[in-house]
């Protein structure tokens, strides 16, 4: 019986140019983000200018980590506590933890069977609730209709924070992730598609926004030596009342990115290439159940996701162990408490509301998932889709379900 032999953890090395750029950092010992010497443009601030070129846009904050940018946007489009924010029943905890921190109450939204938010659910929440924030996130990399998303978000005044952490280099309709809404906010944190260890981006077309969150980021009023800043009048208006939440990337970080953000494309390019792999190989299963991609959704498949509703809680168990076993790391978002990254809307139970989603509920317990490092290649894919239809086939058929 073959088993698989390589981590799912295991990232790929810095590129010898971020290596040489971070140790010249360490050599000059100026890592903070603001030491720089005479008109030298920092680590951090070339970052700023050459991610906001990448996603043609105008403006971007590097940032400690990506649930930090997330917070700093809420903060910086003005959601103050015990305000109402939209979001997805399927998402990751930072994404409510940002929601805390900034005292927020989530109204949550149902999800589809393409694992994205729920338009028709989250219109009648929006009317329900009257709330005018929606964070929202891609989750896994799975992009909702943007173009009817913000048409029942501009009707109803709705500031639109996109939460991009899975679909870094994706796009609707040609149109960059992260450049739709007021702010989009970007991970860089090892398992997503630029590896800083832990970091995040931010970026926005609106001044006023990027200068609060410039001046929440901890700016000392050196917003000047951003790459990716308005000009010093837009942030008169804020000085005085905008805390300091000392939070901007350092130049370290930022040496070790600039040089993945080149090779970004094309590495999305080979995240997808794996994904075909499994998934074509997975629908031979008719126990699976795999989400459909919409044709105007350019994604990066740096993971895969697919359902199995005919196994019982018993049989997804079994799964778990026998695929383990074997090698396979498989994630189950329908375990009864929280387990690695796995946790639920109602195990986020920090919240005072208690939320109702049967149809996200019903949805999860049946979801697997499976990172896609890109240290695999086609024929560790093709390794691992056959492990996994093999255990299914094996345990569809001893399970009571």
């Amino acid at each position: 019986m073959k088993r698989f032999g390589k981590s799912f953890t295991q990232q790929e090395p810095i590129p010898e140019a971020g290596i040489e750029a971070a140790i010249a950092v360490m050599r000059s010992g100026r890592l903070h983000r603001y030491n720089v010497e005479g008109d030298e443009i920092g680590e951090a601030a070339a970052l700023e200018k050459e991610f906001a070129r990448y996603l043609d846009i105008d403006y971007c904050l590097a940032c400690a980590s990506g649930g930090y940018a997330l917070q700093i946007a809420m903060r910086a489009v003005g959601v103050k506590p015990g305000d109402a924010v939209l979001c997805n029943g399927f998402t990751l905890a930072p994404v409510p933890g940002a929601l805390h921190n900034v005292g927020a109450e989530p109204v949550w939204v149902e999800t589809t069977q393409q694992l994205s938010i729920d338009l028709d659910h989250l219109d009648a929440q929006a009317e329900a609730s009257g709330a005018k924030y929606l964070l929202l996130s891609h989750m896994r990399g799975h992009m909702p209709d943007m173009e009817r998303l913000m048409d029942i978000c501009d009707r109803r005044g709705i500031c639109v924070i996109e939460d991009c952490a899975h679909t870094m280099g994706a796009a609707w309709n040609g149109r960059k992730s992260g450049t739709f809404g007021h702010v989009g906010c970007f991970s860089t944190q090892s398992y997503k598609h630029l590896n800083s260890g832990e970091g995040g981006l931010l970026v926005s077309a609106d001044e006023q926004v990027i200068a609060r969150a410039i001046l929440h980021s901890g700016s000392y009023m050196l917003f000047e030596r951003h790459g990716a800043a308005p000009p010093a009048a837009a942030f008169e208006a804020f000085i005085y009342d905008t805390p300091n939440y000392s939070g901007r990337m350092d130049n370290l970080r930022a040496a070790v990115l600039r040089p993945q953000l080149r090779a970004l494309d094309e590495n999305c390019q080979r995240w997808n290439a794996l994904y075909a792999v499994l998934e074509e190989r997975l629908r031979e299963s008719d126990a699976i159940l795999l989400p459909a991609r919409l044709c105007e959704e350019q994604y990066v498949a740096s993971s895969i996701q697919f359902m199995l509703p005919r196994l019982s809680p018993a049989g997804f168990q079994a799964l778990l162990e026998r695929c383990g076993g074997r090698g396979v790391d498989l994630k189950w978002f329908g375990a009864p408490r929280p387990k690695g990254y796995t946790s639920r809307f109602d195990d986020w139970r920090y919240f005072d509301s208690a939320a109702d989603l049967p149809q996200t509920t019903s949805l999860l317990a049946s979801l697997l998932d499976m990172r896609i490092p890109l240290t695999f290649n086609e024929e560790d894919c093709e390794l691992l889709a056959a492990i996994i239809l093999e255990e299914v086939g094996e345990v569809h058929r001893h399970d009571g379900a």
